[in-house]
């Protein structure tokens, strides 16, 4: 009888450790967006629309939410490390750190419209 408590013990910390780790990355993924969101709003919605609606404020400037109809995300990765330059002179130039592109794209990912 004791060794077959112990063992449902056993099995209801392991069940509880278990959702525990499963739900770190979930918060880790959480975090990173909120950062994410933060940014944008610091750097790119003067220019950008990045909720999931409305039109930008700079008509030519796509909205983040429609950025994966153009290219993969992921691919954003290394021109926001680089440092974003285009041929207008409405957009700065700018580069973020890794922690800071990875939360862009996971904001990114989580307002996206992939329709065609």
């Amino acid at each position: 009888m004791r060794q077959r408590a112990q063992r449902r013990w056993r099995v209801a910390a392991a069940v509880a450790l278990c959702a525990v780790l499963t739900q770190e990355p979930a918060l880790a993924d959480e975090a990173a967006v909120l950062n994410g969101k933060r940014i944008a709003a610091a750097h790119c919605a003067r220019c950008h629309a990045i909720g999931r609606q409305g039109a930008s404020p700079l008509a030519r400037a796509p909205a983040f939410r429609t950025l994966s109809r153009r290219y993969p995300l992921d691919h954003l990765a290394e021109a926001l490390a680089e440092g974003i330059m285009t041929g207008h002179a409405e957009m700065p130039q700018f580069a973020f750190e890794p922690e800071e592109i990875g939360a862009l794209l996971a904001y990114m990912r989580s307002i996206s419209d992939k329709r065609p």
